[in-house]
């Protein structure tokens, strides 16, 4: 047991992630429109937190995503690999023309006034075919999984996912697995499945089998149609925003455990001030403000998240799992990409108080 979670001590894979497999194009400084070349990011909101605790913080991870049979598949299958993580597949054959695809996101990163931009093709995407029946979650679940993660963009991908979302969640509860759910709330993909109404009642219900809610007080509003802090906020960093927010959370879903978010003040596309902060037992937890210079934004919250995951699956005190997820969160903008090349040494060094001093 880690705080108020309880948290089984053992299992074949201590951490599953149920989500969407996409690559990332990412033209770096070059903006999306002038670019010649581009690097290939394997990402996924989900994915990124099982391959984050496998790569870094070695646990043993698993993720259940769609898969198609084709190169850019084989690429994406390859990077799972590589990451050490475990993939249940729901396999699909490319037409060689129409698809099904796995999605595909653009990006460049900005510098200094000059913001990042990212858009979509999520055109014929894989992941948005899962249906209810496509994994046989008891059999997964039964060979012994310590906590099961998955998000509100994977809800928000088509009319079926959110089934294929409610029989995971139920078998994870059955099996005694912790239950996370990041709300990574999306405007322009709900707008196809019905918009905010239709976000808010599918994403209430899912939430009612939840322990770790991830999200800020904006998610959590336009998510789950919870009324927004009483007070001015002073900053981005401004804590007592969020903690009036999660009050109202725990009183409509009093399964939620434990809910946590990255505090983000944007100085420039370059330079951030960075902390945390996560609210368990009545009681709120936060990590230092921190002066971020930044490389690659994109995957900075699901690292936070799986710090945090980290430290609570190990055992942790709260400060200390607030602390790893933060530092681990921290490192991963420093890096190209959306999953992590910190290893563990790192995060554990800038969590207790390290610097940027070299390393000899």
């Amino acid at each position: 047991m880690s705080g108020p979670l309880p948290i089984k001590p053992e299992g074949e894979f201590d951490f599953l992630a149920l989500g969407g497999l996409v690559i990332r194009l990412d033209t770096g400084l070059i903006p999306f429109r002038k670019a010649t070349t581009a690097a290939i990011h394997v990402s996924g909101a989900e994915f990124n937190v099982a391959a984050n605790l496998a790569d870094c913080f070695g646990l043993r991870t698993a993720v259940a995503s769609a898969m198609v049979d084709y190169p850019v598949g084989e690429l994406v299958a390859e990077r799972v690999r590589a990451m050490g993580v475990t993939p249940f597949y729901r396999r699909f054959v490319h037409d060689g023309v129409a698809g099904p695809n796995i999605a595909t996101v653009y990006s460049d990163r900005g510098i200094g006034v000059r913001a990042p931009v990212v858009f979509y093709n999520r055109a014929a995407e894989a992941a948005a075919l899962l249906k209810s029946g496509d994994f046989d979650w008891p059999a997964i679940f039964g060979r012994g999984i310590r906590w099961f993660h998955s998000g509100g963009l994977f809800a928000a991908l088509s009319d079926t996912t959110p089934g294929v979302l409610t029989e995971a969640m139920a078998a994870a509860r059955s099996s005694g697995a912790i239950v996370s759910f990041d709300l990574n709330y999306r405007a322009k993909l709900w707008s196809a499945r019905g918009g905010n109404a239709q976000a808010q009642k599918i994403t209430s219900e899912l939430v009612k089998s939840v322990d770790v809610l991830v999200g800020n007080e904006e998610d959590m509003q336009l998510s789950l149609g919870i009324s927004g802090p009483e007070g001015p906020r002073t900053s981005a960093l401004d804590a007592s925003a969020f903690v009036d927010v999660i009050e109202k959370v725990v009183e409509r879903f009093p399964n939620v455990k434990l809910v946590a978010t990255t505090l983000r003040e944007v100085n420039s596309a370059s330079r951030h001030r960075w902390s945390a902060v996560v609210w368990a037992d009545g009681k709120v937890y936060r990590a230092p403000v921190m002066e971020l210079d930044v490389l690659d934004r994109v995957g900075g919250g699901d690292g936070f998240a799986s710090g945090l995951f980290y430290g609570l699956l190990t055992g942790a005190p709260l400060e200390e799992a607030v602390r790893l997820g933060w530092a681990h969160g921290a490192l991963l903008t420093t890096y190209p990409g959306d999953t992590t090349m910190a290893s563990l040494a790192q995060v554990r060094a800038l969590a207790t108080g390290g610097s940027a001093r070299i390393q000899r």
